[in-house]
């Protein structure tokens, strides 16, 4: 059974009732009794948890996962582009021009 949140016109009381769902809303405040309206309640989300649950069961048929590469165990060396190569490179470049 869900739980409704209810706002109360005359003295702005905020209260939430636990009723099911064929059950009418509740018309006068517990305080008051002023008139109340049901509020649009904001905790929609929600997560199923359970076996035969997964994240990938309403992808498109076209998917198709990116495979991974195998490395090998060899290091690759560092870059030997530092910064004082690449400033060198760029005033080379202006001097051709």
């Amino acid at each position: 059974m869900p739980t409704y949140e209810y706002k109360c016109k005359k003295c702005g009381n905020i209260f939430e009732k636990f009723q099911s769902i064929t059950e009418d809303p509740i018309k006068k405040c517990k305080k008051c009794g002023g008139e109340v309206y049901r509020l649009i309640s904001k905790n929609g989300n929600f997560i199923l948890k359970s076996s035969g649950y997964y994240s990938t069961d309403n992808r498109s048929s076209n998917y198709k996962p990116e495979k991974k590469r195998l490395t090998t165990s060899k290091k690759e060396k560092p870059s030997k582009n530092s910064k004082s190569e690449i400033k060198e490179k760029k005033d080379k470049e202006a001097l051709v021009k």
